[in-house]
């Protein structure tokens, strides 16, 4: 069997360019290796500037008019007339983005892992019914997150990434918070971020400057002190590849986490991975096309790893860093959206 387009992953990466690609006129599959699409250790958070407005309402659980930041010495309240970010539901994302998909005419298989690549074809084991088969391609897209398979063929290694660590707990909450304590989480930041009827308590860091499992302590160190009582809850944790070297090898593209597209800074991306499937679907068809807010995204996505690498230096700067951002958002020097990825 062979296929215009095979997408090695079932995320927002590889619905996004199997949505496109399939409406362009392309044979398109979808091989995701879970049972179910959707699902991932995510904090949830979209930005109004960047998906909150393209999405269907059932899919966001909360939106969010202010945001409230605090550093070691300081805090600020940020207010918007719009929302300034929404919690989503991955599994509804990933249902919806799923069934747009389909509707274009593209495939999906679950329970497929690949179990081998080559310049025309991969080789795959489908868990649920323990068969094997092999299938052509004249386009591979790896969109299979942080420890892509595809990225592994191409030879490109991962040298930049960070680590989250959630814990989904119940609860109704109003605020959304972000705690840059730079003495327990370094240049990233604790978060709580509300859904429906449970909040998301976690942090993120560099993986180089803070250990998943230091930062596992740190993160219950910190709930502690705010009375998030984690205990007899499990805790979840993510790398997140920032390390982009590039989206497209000849025949072969990375997307989203694979191609290293999320924020080094904040860990973002939800929206770097559905504007870098969408980009894929468009270079195939009509590869003489700019692709203007791909390249927005590339430039904002290096902004955010230059300021990773100069706060990641040592912890001192990044504390430094998190007061000067307190203290421009608190009073009006610095935009809460010009800090987006979607910016």
């Amino acid at each position: 069997m062979s296929y215009d387009i095979i997408i090695i992953g079932g995320g927002p990466a590889g619905l996004a360019c199997a949505r496109d690609a399939a409406e362009k006129g392309m044979k398109a599959i979808v091989l995701e290796r879970k049972k179910s699409i959707g699902r991932k250790v995510c904090a949830g958070g979209i930005t109004w500037n960047g998906l909150i407005q393209k999405l269907p309402g059932y899919v966001a659980e909360k939106k969010f008019f202010s945001q409230y930041l605090y550093s070691q010495f300081q805090q600020a309240k940020i207010t918007s007339k719009t929302p300034i970010i929404a919690t989503v539901n991955r599994e509804l994302l990933g249902l919806h983005m799923a069934e747009k998909a389909v509707s274009k005419g593209a495939e999906i298989r679950t329970s497929c892992m690949v179990k081998e690549i080559d310049k025309n074809a991969v080789t795959v084991f489908n868990t649920g019914n323990g068969k094997t088969e092999r299938i052509r391609y004249t386009y591979l897209v790896g969109a299979d997150g942080s420890s892509s398979t595809v990225r592994r063929y191409l030879g490109i290694p991962v040298s930049l990434s960070g680590v989250g660590i959630n814990y989904q707990i119940p609860g109704d909450f109003s605020k959304m918070q972000w705690h840059l304590d730079g003495s327990l989480f370094g240049n990233g930041y604790g978060w709580v971020f509300p859904h429906g009827a449970t909040v998301s308590v976690g942090a993120y860091a560099d993986a180089k400057i803070i250990k998943p499992v230091l930062l596992k302590n740190n993160l219950l160190k910190w709930s502690g002190r705010n009375r998030f009582n984690l205990s007899g809850y499990k805790a979840h944790a993510e790398f997140i590849n920032y390390d982009y070297r590039g989206y497209r090898f000849n025949n072969i593209f990375l997307a989203g986490d694979a191609a290293g597209l999320a924020s080094g800074l904040t860990g973002e991306g939800i929206y770097p991975a559905i504007i870098s499937g969408e980009a894929i679907a468009e270079n195939i068809v009509n590869p003489d096309n700019p692709l203007a807010e791909f390249s927005r995204l590339i430039a904002m996505h290096g902004k955010h790893k230059r300021l990773a690498s100069i706060t990641g230096k040592n912890r001192f700067i990044g504390a430094i860093l998190s007061e000067v951002i307190v203290f421009g958002l608190r009073t009006g020097l610095v935009r809460f959206d010009k800090m987006e990825m979607a910016n």
